[in-house]
């Protein structure tokens, strides 16, 4: 992504006067329903006597997050704002582990464990993913290639419940 790509894809939202607030509001609001959702799903398993399947869909979630988050530590990519130099739209200073989005991640692979016990809903999680991936590039917070290696890691090791 250059800095031209980046200011065509988040013009529409820097050229309004709530397009940055409706963005912010994007990324907020889906990465906070996916994370209240996850424990209610297990709640669901756990009342539902559904131990086995609740012991996996905390287990690889869980362990896929850990090493995800180790790799991002010691490679440690540069994030967009500070190879572009650009504003990004979301407030961060974090500087580094920007490969793979952590965020989007976390919503395929708990997406994943919701098409593992309940399809219909990990579709619309996906779903949800796809667009946060968008929204975390359109801020300048994240490369494409950070939010597509985040969404392959959460799809692939999601994989993992077919194996069960």
């Amino acid at each position: 992504m250059t800095k031209e790509q980046y200011e065509r894809w988040s013009a529409p939202f820097r050229k309004t006067k709530w397009g940055v607030k409706i963005l912010t509001g994007i990324d907020r609001t889906i990465t906070m329903l996916i994370f209240f959702s996850y424990p209610a799903l297990l709640v669901y398993l756990f009342f539902s006597g559904f131990f086995h399947k609740m012991f996996f869909c905390i287990a690889i979630p869980a362990v896929l997050f850990l090493i995800v988050s180790l790799f991002r530590k010691l490679y440690s990519a540069p994030r967009p704002y500070e190879i572009l130099d650009i504003q990004p739209l979301i407030k961060k200073e974090t500087k580094g582990k920007s490969f793979p989005s952590r965020h989007v991640f976390s919503v395929f692979i708990i997406g994943m464990t919701y098409f593992f016990v309940y399809k219909p809903a990990g579709i619309v999680i996906g779903m949800a993913g796809v667009v946060l991936a968008y929204v975390r590039v359109a801020a300048g917070v994240h490369f494409p290639k950070d939010t597509v290696a985040g969404a392959l890691c959460g799809i692939l090791g999601g994989l993992l419940y077919l194996m069960i």
